[in-house]
């Protein structure tokens, strides 16, 4: 498997790569945008709380071999938003998540950056389940996973947070064999 710090996936409109120091100036103005933020579930983020969040991903990468990758515009290289990994401690698992810029909405970005992440998930990471963290009234973030053939598992809630659990079994996954041999859908 390829070096955590500098694997980088590409699909025909984007580059998601490895958070570098030169991208807190973009995560900080992301983090600071309260329409952004509205759709996360939370409030805006202090350039102090950004630096705080961008070095918990970072960390995140480090320590467990996968995380959120800087999404760009192949074409450009402009700074889109974050798709990755999550599942830091005491998360209900491992979460497929993403956040774009408003500039980059309604473009399918986030649909072709995250199926690209997920295929690694799959393939690569050999995870068998894979879950996205949703605010019930995010509804473009709801579409994405859809689209990704994500379906609503439940609610959880995370600090105070309710979210929606949607979730896809790796398709070849023995969970996902085995409840399709019984004729029971999984749900764990």
């Amino acid at each position: 498997m390829e070096d955590p710090e500098t694997l980088t996936l590409e699909t025909e409109r984007l580059r998601l790569r490895p958070i570098r120091l030169s991208d807190f100036d973009d995560y900080a103005d992301l983090c600071a945008d309260p329409e952004v933020s509205r759709h996360l579930g939370r409030g805006t983020f202090s350039r102090e709380q950004a630096w705080r969040h961008l070095a918990f991903l970072v960390g995140h990468r480090h320590f467990l071999g996968y995380g959120m990758w800087v999404v760009e515009e192949r074409e450009t290289g402009a700074f889109l938003g974050m798709i990755g990994f999550a599942n830091p401690e005491g998360w209900p698992g491992f979460e497929l998540a993403w956040c774009l810029g408003r500039l980059w909405w309604g473009r399918g970005y986030a649909t072709e950056g995250a199926r690209a992440a997920l295929a690694y998930a799959f393939t690569v990471l050999k995870k068998d389940r894979v879950i996205s963290l949703i605010p019930p009234a995010n509804l473009a973030s709801i579409r994405v996973a859809e689209r990704l053939g994500e379906s609503l598992q439940g609610r959880t809630e995370i600090q105070g947070m309710e979210l929606l659990v949607y979730g896809i079994d790796r398709p070849d996954s023995p969970s996902r064999c085995a409840s399709t041999r019984s004729g029971k859908a999984s749900r764990s």
